[in-house]
């Protein structure tokens, strides 16, 4: 903007008339522009600059300005009006620095909230696509040949597969499955980006590729893939700062993966360590029908102190093995020493047909081990004889068994003795009780009988309860039998605390089969209710 000795406007461009919007050729500079700049004017046009350029400074509407100053030989003046814009830069790059800090949090809500690690990688490609570049390819490590891929484009749909690749193809991959830094996209050919990591629907040819950025996932301990960024040609290439903010990006999503990758090998780990503690499913086993029911003291376990297992004999006329017990303690740690309990007995099995030299090697075992546990349970070893089943039945500190007749009466086993892990010297007193087609043998753990509940709720089952459900039961198979304590059971103590409870019903079929019949029980486990038939 030029202006004549007396102040008046001479000349100005169009970014001037922008900051100074009533500035016109002719008008007085006092009257279109701030005091400081028409100050700074008379103070050029009356000598003090003389000899020099000089500066001004002051505010424009919102804008802070510099004036240069610029005298020419007829006395007038040339302006330059210098706008100060860091401000509105800094504006922006706040706005910037915001969306992205929102991207990032909004990124982790949604990769920790599920642990699936799956799930999650999907999540990060999807995010990273959209947000990112115009696809996004996540390398998870592999085991050297071939490798987890995760594709998408920003609207897309998420692929997953497993791809033998050399990670060596793409430049920067290998350095990022192994943690190292971020290659620059500036030294990234795009043409070198293998046809295994371009999404489908992303680009017709792998030449369309503009840009490309690989950058690694930092896991906890050890890098857990590498986020590979694709824009087209027609886009703009990835910046520094886009880079950076990539690994940002990477980092969070990284470290979501490393949680979910950790928690899918810790629950692999605690399923196939609790695999042998679940109770087995039981069927028919050589004429012979057996059904079992469990429930956890603690809501939501598969697993307690209480347990039962079968171990079928070779042949019809070999004895079968049942037993059930109770282990001192609630949840997990009980459980484990049931399945010790439950591993030593099927290693003493072969001493079945003497009950008493069988219950002493296993308490002879538990005095010797280092938790020393103290068991009580009740051993059972059934074969069929033509249309019955005969029953041979030691008690070992147990409640004893319960026989439902086909005329509805209900009979105790006349059976006792020493509780196993805790005396050297023990006595058992075995009993032996015959079947006839249509009657049961309940083998039941104290949870049963001890559970509070009822209208009051706190009034204990009691065994004349228990008494009174068979009773009802005459004539059922075992696996309504089973059923049929459980749902009476499950009413009575509704959703207050109770200790583990099982159940374990022998049968005697009604039906006429031959002995020879030979359906071995399925040793396969259920999670819940392993009742046979269920």
């Amino acid at each position: 903007m030029t202006v004549d000795a007396s102040g008046i406007v001479l000349s100005h461009n169009a970014r001037a008339a922008v900051l100074l919007s009533r500035v016109a050729v002719g008008a007085a500079l006092a009257e279109v522009a701030p005091g400081w700049l028409a100050e700074a004017h008379l103070r050029q046009v009356g000598g003090a600059g003389e000899g020099s350029p000089a500066w001004a400074d002051g505010r424009i509407g919102g804008h802070r300005v510099k004036a240069l100053a610029v005298p020419d030989r007829n006395g007038a003046v040339a302006w330059w009006l210098v706008g100060d814009s860091a401000p509105a830069s800094a504006a922006r790059e706040l706005a910037r620095e915001r969306a992205r800090a929102g991207l990032l949090q909004e990124l982790s809500c949604e990769l920790l909230a599920s642990l699936d690690v799956d799930r999650c990688t999907a999540m990060a490609v999807r995010q990273a696509a959209r947000h990112l570049a115009d696809a996004a390819v996540v390398v998870g490590t592999g085991d050297g040949c071939t490798f987890p891929v995760t594709r998408c484009t920003t609207d897309g749909p998420v692929a997953q597969e497993r791809v033998a690749l050399d990670p060596g193809q793409l430049p920067g991959l290998a350095e990022a499955l192994q943690g190292l830094p971020t290659v620059s996209s500036r030294w990234t050919d795009p043409r070198q980006v293998p046809p295994w990591a371009v999404p489908e629907g992303f680009v017709g040819d792998v030449a369309d590729i503009g840009s490309v950025v690989v950058v690694p996932l930092p896991g906890h301990g050890a890098p857990i893939g590498g986020l590979i960024l694709l824009r087209r040609r027609q886009a703009a290439a990835f910046t520094l700062a886009e880079e950076s903010f990539a690994q940002l990006f990477a980092a969070r999503a990284g470290a979501a993966l490393s949680v979910a990758r950790s928690h899918s090998r810790q629950a692999h780990s605690t399923e196939v360590l609790i695999r042998d503690l679940l109770p087995p499913s039981l069927g028919r086993v050589h004429g012979i029908c057996f059904s079992g029911g469990y429930r956890a003291s603690v809501a939501g376990e598969r697993v307690g102190g209480d347990f039962y297992d079968l171990y079928p004999a070779d042949t019809p006329t070999a004895e079968t093995v049942a037993v059930l017990g109770d282990v001192c303690g609630k949840g997990l740690e009980a459980a484990v020493v049931a399945g010790g309990v439950r591993h030593a007995l099927r290693a003493l099995v072969p001493f079945a047909a003497d009950h008493t030299r069988l219950l002493t090697l296993l308490n002879g075992a538990l005095l010797s081990s280092r938790r020393t546990p103290f068991v009580t349970l009740v051993l059972v070893t059934a074969v069929r004889q033509d249309a019955r089943v005969r029953l041979r039945v030691s008690s070992a500190g147990h409640p004893a068994p319960l026989i439902v007749r086909a005329t509805g009466q209900v009979e105790e086993v006349r059976t006792d003795g020493t509780l196993v892990g805790v005396f050297a010297d023990i006595e058992f007193r075995t009993a032996e009780v015959a079947l006839r087609p249509g009657e049961t043998c309940l083998l039941y753990s104290d949870g049963i009988t001890e559970a509070r509940g009822g209208p009051q709720g706190d009034v204990m089952f009691g065994e004349d309860r228990l008494r009174a459900v068979l009773a009802q039961c005459a004539g059922m198979p075992a696996e309504a039998v089973t059923e049929r304590v459980q749902m009476v059971i499950a009413q009575w103590v509704g959703d207050g605390p109770h200790d583990d409870m099982a159940v374990l019903a022998i049968a005697a079929p009604r039906d006429n089969r031959p002995t020879t019949e030979n359906q071995p029980a399925d040793r396969t486990t259920t999670e819940n209710e392993p009742t046979g038939g269920r």
